[in-house]
């Protein structure tokens, strides 16, 4: 199978940035505050000073992210029987950074697409994407629209009503027990 993986909040812890964010902003938000995927809207902060606080900490954010528990095991799992992509919404500015942390993190070898947005369905497509695994609401359903199974990975922000192709996924390990069910059946189909 060909399978897209996003890197933040899906191979990364996704509230990283949390304790970063409290510093910078002065605030005491914990994960559970983190129910919109937009920062801005969480630190209510506009996204001028937004940008700001990225600008000074994007290299420590994506040098320094903290891996989710399973999942450098379970991409290597993964990696061995599928074919593998990295598609993210990071702009290409990062790429030094964030291939440094992939290969520091000791993460499996797979193409790496930085799109800078998060338009992501054009790639997926060209991809022949049979599986997309992300954390972003919006873009696990505009991936399902066009077809494309989704597994999104459970997050307090993108905890919304699901369709026919997005299952939602609690960890890395039943991320690798769906992959198992989806390759076996397309074996069998």
């Amino acid at each position: 199978m060909n399978i897209c993986i996003d890197i933040d909040g899906t191979i990364t812890n996704a509230y990283y940035w949390v304790n970063y964010m409290n510093e910078h902003f002065n605030l005491n938000l914990v994960d559970e505050d983190l129910i919109y995927y937009d920062l801005c809207k969480v630190a209510k902060v506009t996204e001028e000073q937004f940008n700001e606080f990225y600008r000074i900490y994007s290299d420590e954010l994506h040098g320094k992210a903290v891996i989710r528990e399973n999942a450098k095991q379970i991409l290597e799992q993964i990696a061995q029987e599928h074919n593998i992509y990295y598609v993210t919404a990071r702009d290409i500015s990062l790429k030094t950074i964030t291939e440094e942390w992939f290969e520091k993190a000791g993460l499996p070898k797979g193409e790496l697409f930085m799109l800078g947005s998060h338009n992501k369905v054009k790639t997926a497509m060209e991809l022949k994407c049979d599986l997309f695994i992300e954390d972003r609401y919006e873009n696990a359903i505009e991936l399902s629209q066009t077809g494309i199974n989704v597994l999104l990975i459970d997050c307090y922000y993108n905890r919304h009503p699901l369709n026919n192709n997005i299952k939602r996924v609690s960890d890395w390990i039943e991320i690798k027990e769906e992959i198992d069910m989806i390759s076996k059946e397309k074996k069998y189909a």
